[in-house]
């Protein structure tokens, strides 16, 4: 039996060191202790399902060394073990991949029992257990951690296991805030493209965004534009899913239950993707109408927005691959001198004259309707 408490530090922290990234968070597991103990130590209990401490000075979590037993489908039907001769070897054979299951010692000593540092070598994304087939949610951990590290390839073993999950129904059990949560986070990353690419690899793009997968090479054409322009999940997303129709990308968003900023962007990306390239030829009154209907003279950041999603879409259409600049791009500085012309309309005169409600809005709607026409 353990009679000495010893403490590791696991996980992303060591991984991140070893790639040479920055190190945001530490996390820990500790071996041969109690809760009591724990407690005792002025640790402060967070976990309710699992035995997770916050340091009494670093709030950073140590969580005891533990065992898990899958006990009905889903990722919550689980029975966790925390003992204190549960082994470390034991503790990490749960953990979902290779790179994420080395451990460091207090002396800066490195515990690597299932081959981690070298799937870091060669840049492969590898289960480290079988035990990594009763969770679902680590097909999108995967797809995840392929966005976050850009060249790594998903050995062909993890793939098979990801695509038994799928055959398993597992994935039935993924609430929607979920699947949103690991998709956000892809779309931070450098490489969110490889989020969708990793799903269509392992079969289970079609069960969770068989949209997406209809129009594969739109979507990561538009999404792979996006990155090179702006790191704002919110124009990466609806540069992505605007591509699909009006109804495809409203059907996304509200399965997965995505932010309302999101699914506004993304919806008036896909109605109005086509107007937009035909802009530098449109009447005056479709232009007017375009910025009624996103309101942009009180949301001038939306028009911002949707002007960048608009330009990625249509380039996307024209297959247009060269770098956009958003800052000179035609259409974008066509609307936006449209924009300025008819936002800049006096409207305090014409209050001042004593017109009001519908003859004020016409008029309103006249002068702008000249501004953009010049």
């Amino acid at each position: 039996m353990n009679t000495r408490m010893e403490t590791y530090l696991v996980g992303g922290a060591v991984r991140n060191f070893l790639l040479g990234r920055p190190i945001k968070e530490r996390d820990w597991v500790v071996v041969g202790a109690t809760e009591s103990q724990m407690l005792s130590c002025g640790y402060k209990k967070v976990g309710l399902a699992f035995p997770v401490f916050l340091h009494p000075v670093t709030h950073e979590e140590y969580a005891l060394a533990r065992i898990e037993h899958k006990t009905g489908k889903g990722y919550t039907q689980f029975a966790c073990c925390a003992d204190p001769n549960i082994t470390l070897i034991e503790d990490l054979r749960r953990r979902d991949l290779t790179i994420n299951a080395i451990a460091q010692t207090s002396a800066g000593e490195l515990i690597d029992p299932y081959g981690g540092k070298e799937d870091l070598k060669n840049k492969i994304l590898h289960h480290v257990s079988s035990a990594f087939a009763e969770d679902p949610v680590r097909v999108l951990r995967v797809a995840r951690f392929a966005a976050k590290l850009g060249d790594f390839t998903v050995h062909p073993e993890t793939l098979c296991m990801m695509h038994a999950i799928l055959i398993a129904g597992e994935l039935d059990a993924l609430v929607p805030e979920r699947v949103w949560q690991e998709l956000k986070s892809a779309l931070d990353e450098q490489n969110p493209e490889r989020f969708f690419e990793v799903l269509q690899d392992c079969g289970a793009l079609i069960k969770l965004f068989p949209e997406v997968a209809a129009n594969l090479d739109r979507v990561l054409m538009s999404l792979k534009q996006a990155v090179a322009t702006s790191k704002d999940p919110l124009i990466r997303f609806a540069a992505a899913i605007g591509v699909l129709s009006k109804e495809e990308a409203v059907t996304i968003c509200k399965r997965y239950r995505v932010p309302r900023a999101y699914l506004d962007l993304a919806k008036f990306t896909a109605m109005h993707k086509e107007i937009y390239r035909q802009i530098l030829d449109s009447d005056p009154k479709m232009i007017l109408s375009l910025f009624d209907f996103i309101d942009a003279y009180r949301n001038h950041t939306r028009l911002e927005q949707l002007l960048t999603t608009f330009e990625i879409t249509a380039r996307c259409s024209e297959h247009e691959n060269t770098p956009l600049d958003i800052t000179t791009a035609p259409r974008i500085v066509f609307l936006k001198n449209a924009y300025k012309k008819a936002k800049n309309v006096d409207i305090k005169s014409l209050v001042d004259t004593g017109i009001s409600g519908e003859k004020l809005r016409e008029k309103i709607r006249e002068l702008r309707l000249k501004a953009i026409a010049k």
